[in-house]
């Protein structure tokens, strides 16, 4: 299902132009708008830990669940990257936690991010050597110009006078920024942001940022905390499970959690680019 709704939201978004900040992630069913991505997320953590639980054997996963999870996880991911990265990287990164789990044979995994990093590395090289004009001409590429924006202005940022600093050049970074930069220890108090009228996404994607706004380094510590305990409690439920399944199913829940709530916090605070993950929960 999640397959199926991932292409008709891609095919949708170059037949009719529809897209939301540069980007076809939604589609609305019976009056409710959703991601696709969201369903797919979940699809494939259940199923990699149904191949995972099905897989084992004394000496670990078999190596028919690697090949399978990978069928599955190339063809979910390969669906949303065109329109969403930081989605694709976070659900692959799962996975690939899950399969560490899943005592997948480490030679294989090994050769598996070492792959990926030189796919990482050969794709950024080519973004930045590329003028933009021929970026946005080729096929699937209409976020690449986005892409390259966003690590241009994260890796050679640099500092500029007050006087001719341009808050219109990368609002919301730039906003996000003055929030944490205002907040001090206790924070403004709750409700009492300044910067939320002014980021557009202060509800989801930079939402961290206003927490730190309003409840200083001690609420925003005291956020990343909660997300620690979920993370410790999810992994108590997994010892207590009878079942393999259950184990695997829970701990990629927790590691997606997890690593969503790590992509919207490090961007909130500028450690790293801008990336389109909301805060879970």
């Amino acid at each position: 299902v999640s397959i199926v709704l991932l292409i008709f939201v891609m095919v949708t978004g170059f037949v009719t132009g529809d897209r939301i900040n540069g980007a076809a992630r939604w589609m609305t069913f019976m009056g409710v708008q959703f991601q696709p991505s969201e369903l797919a997320k979940m699809g494939v953590v259940m199923g990699t830990a149904v191949i995972l639980s099905r897989g084992q054997d004394e000496n670990g996963a078999s190596p028919k669940a690697f090949k399978r999870i990978m069928i599955m996880t190339c063809i979910v991911c390969g669906l949303i990257l065109p329109e969403n990265y930081s989605t694709g990287v976070l659900l692959f990164s799962t996975v690939y936690l899950m399969m560490f789990i899943g005592r997948v044979q480490a030679k294989k995994l090994l050769m598996l991010g070492g792959g990926l990093v030189g796919l990482v590395v050969l794709f950024v090289s080519f973004l930045l050597a590329t003028p933009n004009d021929t970026l946005e001409k080729i096929p699937m590429g209409h976020r690449f110009t986005t892409v390259k924006a966003r690590i241009v202005d994260f890796a050679y940022a640099k500092e500029v006078p007050a006087a001719k600093f341009d808050i219109d050049g990368d609002a919301q970074v730039a906003h996000a920024r003055i929030a944490v930069a205002t907040s001090h220890v206790i924070g403004n108090g709750p409700g009492n942001s300044v910067q939320r009228d002014f980021l557009s996404q202060a509800y989801s994607d930079f939402i961290y940022a206003i927490i730190i706004e309003e409840l200083g380094l001690v609420g925003g510590a005291f956020v990343a905390l909660l997300y620690i305990l979920l993370l410790m409690r999810i992994g108590k439920i997994a010892r207590n499970c009878d079942k393999s399944y259950y184990v695997f199913l829970i701990t990629g829940i927790g590691i997606l959690f997890a690593l969503q709530a790590t992509f919207n916090m490090l961007v909130a605070v500028g450690i790293m680019p801008v990336t389109g993950q909301p805060l879970p929960l």
